[in-house]
């Protein structure tokens, strides 16, 4: 079965599981956010984080071999490899990086300890999450593949830890990695020593390694990091080719309503790359629960977890899965307003087909549900009370009466107690500069992008006014929490140039009302606007106006 996703939520028994189309299942929410038992290694936000660039690229490289126990036939994971070895470490940064180094392998090999040696085996390549008490977060990055050699063998794993989200590039360094470890495992030090020592790339920026491999030379590596960074750690490929838009959306409702979701599948990639596509759906919102993109079997308990979750699971712990206690819930269909998951769906299927690259895929698949969040909670900034001192109170209650559509209303009373929504209100409340511009001008970016996808002087136009507004909001932003004359002359700079920017970002609406008539009409219910006797002229209807603007 691979290549193919089940996704569950934890719900009612497995009754159609033959058809070749999954079903989706939701757990029940959680009454009070407030009372859900937390786990702290895990109930942090899961979000990867964004970087602008300069950081190192990873903290490890390790090897992850099966060694034979030394009793019984079972094997277990060990590492035979790290780079780079740490020494001189505080006591406490010891017993962390012992508690991280002996959690690696058990997800390396996630599907238990039952391995015998091989001829042939699928290289596969997958990544997973590991969430400090703290909340930081680290993600290893692993290729899983046979040795080169004669005879049977046992797998083993190359797997980068880093703290960076950036599955794409990653992925290129463990391609560079594996072709070195063929030749030599000294040949694999002076490359990941030169990639330690260079700095991530900023968005869209490209770095270049310089490396010597024997027989073939000095090569040169380029590593371009996606221009978009907020979905590059992502790829929405593997969702849409294991499931049709109206599961996707059924997975979408159910994590915005923070339940309990579980999905199966038969490899590792497919596991990994579908549920980190799933927790992307939900920007600029951060899931924030237990999350674990691939269960080791000796954690398959945590499917019993009461607080909401969202795990990947092999399809060979199905039953085991199943066998666990469950709550039927079945309403997935009804969770979203009507007229915004049709919206939804248009927007999937249109050009759907004509999309080639990853990078046009995530922007196609990810705009649809960004756009559902500008519908229903856009205007969150407008319901923020500031008090003199910056501090922010939201307003919930008019918030949710500004809604004129009762669906609208209706789902938005459910999505303001979840925890996503607290967190990102949180937020907003202690910045004394929320961020509503930026997400105005992107917003309206999007929107222009959308209308003139051809036209090549609205596009760069388009592009030179988004980069403009932004570095305006942020130029803004400066002379809230620093002071000084050069930062004083920066704002003032900032505050002209945010004057265009909106005098520009009003221009781009002339198309929009180019396509509104206005029609004016008075109601007359005298002869005069004095309050005089009654008039026999009652109701008159005079056409004061008419005419298209």
């Amino acid at each position: 079965m691979e290549g193919r996703l089940v996704s569950r939520a934890v719900g009612r028994a497995l009754r159609r599981f033959r058809n070749p189309l999954p079903r989706l299942r939701a757990g029940s929410p959680q009454d009070s956010l407030g009372e859900a038992v937390k786990e702290p290694e895990r109930t942090q936000e899961h979000s990867l984080p964004s970087f602008a660039g300069g950081q190192h690229f990873f903290e490890y490289l390790l090897v992850v071999s099966l060694k034979k126990k030394r009793s019984g036939n079972d094997y277990e994971p060990t590492i035979t490899y790290q780079f780079p070895k740490r020494e001189n470490l505080l006591r406490g940064q010891q017993e962390e990086e012992e508690r991280l180094l002996k959690a690696i392998p058990l997800f390396c090999f996630p599907d238990g300890n039952e391995w015998a040696p091989l001829t042939e085996y699928p290289r596969e390549t997958f990544s997973f999450v590991l969430t400090n008490v703290d909340g930081s977060r680290k993600i290893g990055y692993c290729r899983r593949l046979l040795p080169a050699g004669p005879g049977p063998r046992l797998p083993k794993v190359y797997c980068i830890i880093s703290c960076i989200g950036c599955f794409g590039l990653f992925s290129k360094i463990l391609d560079e990695v594996e072709k070195r470890h063929q030749i030599s495992m000294a040949v694999i030090y002076p490359f990941m020593q030169g990639l330690r020592e260079a700095a991530f790339p900023a968005p869209g920026k490209t770095v270049t390694l310089k490396s010597f491999i024997p027989d073939s030379g000095t090569e040169f590596i380029s590593l371009t990091r996606p221009l978009d960074s907020h979905l590059e750690h992502v790829d929405f490929s593997s969702l849409l080719h294991c499931l049709r838009f109206e599961q996707i959306i059924q997975i979408f409702a159910s994590a915005v309503l923070e339940r309990k979701i579980i999905f199966l599948a038969e490899g590792l990639s497919t596991l990994s790359q579908c549920i980190h596509a799933a927790a992307a759906l939900l920007y600029p919102f951060s899931w924030a629960h237990t999350y674990i993109p691939v269960v080791p079997e000796s954690l398959l308990a945590t499917v019993c977890c009461p607080t909401p979750f969202m795990v990947g699971v092999q399809m060979r712990f199905q039953q085991e899965v199943m066998d666990s206690p469950m709550e039927e819930v079945g309403d997935e269909k009804d969770i979203l307003p009507p007229k915004l998951q049709d919206d939804i769906l248009d927007s999937l299927g249109q050009g759907i087909s004509e999309l080639k690259t990853s990078e046009q895929i995530n922007e196609h698949v990810s705009g649809p549900f960004v756009q559902f969040f500008v519908k229903t909670v856009g205007h969150y900034a407008s319901y923020i009370k500031r008090e003199t001192n910056g501090q922010g109170h939201f307003q919930e209650r008019s918030f949710c009466k500004a809604l004129t559509s009762k669906a609208n209303r209706r789902f938005v009373k459910k999505f303001v107690k979840t925890q996503l929504f607290s967190l990102f209100i949180q937020e907003a409340e202690k910045s004394k500069n929320p961020p509503a511009g930026i997400a105005t001008i992107y917003v309206r970016y999007k929107q222009v992008h959308a209308l003139s996808p051809e036209e090549n002087i609205i596009i760069k136009l388009n592009k030179a006014g988004l980069v403009l507004g932004i570095l305006s909001c942020l130029g803004l932003s400066l002379v809230a929490n620093f002071q000084g004359y050069v930062l004083h002359m920066v704002t003032t700079a900032a505050e002209w140039s945010m004057s265009f920017s909106f005098f520009g970002f009003f221009l781009t609406y002339i198309r929009d009302f180019q396509k509104i008539s206005l029609r004016v009409e008075t109601n007359l219910h005298g002869l005069t606007l004095y309050d005089t006797a009654p008039c026999p002229v009652i109701d008159e209807r005079t056409q004061l106006l008419s005419r298209d603007l």
